[in-house]
């Protein structure tokens, strides 16, 4: 069977081959759009339009429809490679929209990772071309750089006493992440080894083992290992041993048991506690029943499991169960949205939480000394990622960004009721506040809800002085289950502020946040219902006086871009053009060549294959299937080491389309995977995009 390099090589001769196919047909051009990829933090929702145009007729994805009159285009010829780089059918880029765009694509974040034992802050940051792990010793400090890696080191956790810290690092992105341990000073140690994934590391009190999942024993499941760090050696498999998939959470106060998440999907998982000497396994509950987990620890006591859970009803909230008496109560209100992470000081007198407010981000800290809720004030409003209690309990760090703040590490103090900013990253050559919020709005879909159209959520970058109508791109997030986040993002203010795009990112049926019950609807044989939330998404935007409806992209990443090319499929006579970055373009040939350790996992989301009429299913409403219906230029861009969505994923559309006469532009990626890490990776893709944006805008 060949490999990705030998299919990447046989994509030139398709591309020859497409040419020959179209050699006789006459170049036209088409008329123009533009798109731009990220969106905003919300404010109010504008006043929707009357229930008129909410009715107008959505076109339905299982049925055709009848094309406006098309001349293909014979494929671009220039194929080229740069480094890593492979760029097929891609122009060489504007140089005056290349130095735009770099001014936006300078800045650099800081991510919170963990606190070290001794008080000291380890943040993921970019110096180079990736991110690495540094130290920060004191409220806007130097950041000591302590991995240097070409691969990006996102992940790191510190030890509990001592100076040492893992981490994890992979290799040009093929997701078989290993673990490391770094001392403090000097070289790291490699733990684990091989073509496995490695993940959710958790450290002991005693400071000297972590337990960590692998699937090294059949390279499909996910089994719980301890590796000593003092005795070295190889690690020890302690959960396992069938077809399971297993993360450890936590260490029991005297680090006798784990506390371990056997996940088989969104709405369903179990916890246990796992004796770490025998492996034995107790289930947390007596009744174990199925409901969806998103975070679990021990109390400082080791007496109850504080748990993030939906079962009492459509969202998560953080819940305490009592190890003695198998009590459960809630520690959280009901407010209608989920608790996303939660943390508890090592006396277990605060309990951090932050809510997921439609897609916004809310701190509230629980002081059960004093009964109350204490609100932290000072933080920029944004996203807020990893709250984590350092070793006294007394100080709370965190992540926080908007869209018009890069990403920062801020640390909370309740008992001074003091927030401090702990980093300044920079943003470039940029004046930040040129920098546009996003709207949060609702649109009215295809569907009823309660005798009345259901209602999407989206956030809205509008530019801040446009000249008239203004065109439109659709910025759908991967997943399925995923949600669309404001946070920072300079390309998107690239797109809004030069080259004026108004950027609309939808969270359409499927996203997390509303509820288990919307998070299923587009499940199985219900995936094309999201697929018509764009056209009802399209649908609002061609009664809004500001936008112009003749000028509407799509674009999207994963699982956002098979909905990309499925709207370029259904919708294509409302559409400009398309962005796919590592999409699905067949799910059958998706489901068999994905890994298999989450093959199994992608099943219970998008169907099982192995079953006839399913297969025929997701045969029949697969982009491939229908690539002669993508009459618009097309951007495919891949990591050739992509293990979740492969290349050939990419490869197969991009054959299929051009051998219909399509326009594609194509770049591949030789040392990346689902996604783009590498900045000089990533800057390229992103000026490769705007050079497409302003092809179609010139159309």
């Amino acid at each position: 069977m060949p490999d990705r390099t030998s299919r990447t090589l046989t994509l030139a001769a398709s591309t020859a081959l497409a040419l020959a196919l179209c050699a006789a047909r006459t170049f036209a051009q088409q008329p123009a759009s533009e798109l731009p990829a990220a969106a905003p933090p919300g404010t109010q929702a504008p006043a929707m339009p009357s229930p008129a145009p909410s009715v107008a007729p959505v076109p339905q994805p299982s049925a055709g429809f009848a094309p406006a009159t098309f001349i293909p285009q014979p494929p671009f010829a220039q194929h080229r490679e740069r480094g890593n780089l492979i760029f097929d059918g891609i122009p060489p880029p504007d140089p005056a929209l290349a130095a735009r765009l770099t001014r936006y694509l300078q800045s650099r974040g800081a991510t919170f990772l963990d606190w070290l034992a001794d008080g000291t802050l380890l943040v993921s940051t970019r110096f180079g071309d990736t991110e690495q792990v540094h130290r920060v010793s004191a409220p806007l400090g130097m950041r000591e750089q302590l991995t240097f890696y070409s691969d990006a080191i996102e992940w790191a956790r510190g030890a509990k006493s001592g100076t040492g810290f893992v981490f994890l690092k992979d290799h040009a992105g093929d997701d078989n992440a290993q673990v490391y341990y770094h001392p403090g000073v000097g070289a790291p140690r490699q733990l684990t080894q091989g073509n496995f994934i490695h993940g959710s590391i958790v450290w002991a009190h005693d400071g000297k083992r972590v337990a960590f999942y692998g699937n090294d024993r059949d390279s499909l499941s996910y089994d719980v290992y301890i590796a000593d760090l003092t005795a070295g050696g190889t690690p020890r498999l302690v959960v396992g041993g069938h077809d399971d998939t297993w993360y450890p959470l936590d260490w029991s106060p005297d680090d006798s048991k784990l506390l371990v998440w056997k996940y088989l999907s969104s709405s369903e998982s179990y916890l246990y506690l796992a004796d770490v000497t025998t492996g034995t396994l107790t289930p947390l509950e007596q009744k174990p029943v199925k409901v969806g987990i998103r975070a679990a620890r021990f109390d400082p006591t080791g007496r109850g499991v504080y748990v993030v859970t939906d079962e009492d009803g459509e969202f998560a909230q953080l819940k305490y169960k009592d190890l003695i008496t198998h009590d459960s109560r809630s520690v959280t209100p009901d407010v209608g949205w989920d608790v996303e992470d939660f943390d508890v000081s090592a006396d277990g007198r605060y309990v951090a939480y932050v809510l997921n407010e439609d897609g916004r981000s809310h701190l509230a800290v629980l002081d059960r000394e004093s009964k109350q809720t204490l609100q932290p004030v000072g933080l920029p409003e944004g996203r807020i990622g990893n709250p984590r209690f350092d070793r006294t309990g007394r100080k709370l760090a965190m992540t926080v960004d908007s869209p018009t703040s890069p990403r920062d590490v801020w640390v909370y103090e309740p008992e001074k009721s003091s927030v401090t900013r702990w980093t300044r990253s920079e943003a470039g050559p940029l004046d930040l506040s040129t920098f546009v919020a996003p709207e949060l709005v609702r649109y009215p879909t295809w569907d009823r809800e309660a005798g009345h159209a259901r209602r999407l959520s989206a956030y809205v970058y509008r530019p801040a002085l446009p000249s008239g109508p203004v065109p439109v791109v659709i910025d759908i997030h991967g997943g399925p289950e995923a949600q669309y986040r404001p946070e920072w993002d300079p390309f998107l203010q690239f797109l809004v502020n030069e080259l004026g795009y108004a950027v609309v990112a939808p969270n359409v049926r499927g996203s997390t946040g509303y509820g288990k019950s919307f998070l299923a609807l587009d499940n199985g044989v219900l995936r094309e219902d999201a697929v018509r939330d764009i056209g009802s998404l399209l649908v609002w935007i061609g009664v809004q006086p500001g936008f112009d409806r003749e000028h509407v992209a799509v674009m999207g990443g994963s699982y956002g871009g098979y909905m990309s090319l499925a709207a370029l499929v259904t919708y294509g006579d409302r559409l400009r053009g398309g962005i796919d970055l590592a999409g699905i373009s067949n799910f059958v040939t998706f489901l068999r060549n994905t890994s298999g350790y989450r093959r199994d996992w992608r099943r219970t989301e998008y169907g099982d294959e192995r079953e006839p009429n399913m297969r025929a299913f997701l045969e029949r409403i697969s982009p491939l299937s229908n690539a002669t219906r993508i009459r618009k230029p097309l951007l495919v861009a891949a990591g050739q080491n992509d293990p979740r969505v492969p290349l050939s994923e990419s490869e197969q559309l991009v054959w299929r389309v051009r051998s219909g006469g399509g326009e594609v532009w194509y770049l591949v990626a030789k040392d990346e995977g689902h996604g783009f890490l590498k900045k000089a990776n990533r800057d390229e893709y992103l000026l490769t995009a705007a050079s497409f944006l302003q092809k179609l805008a010139h159309q």
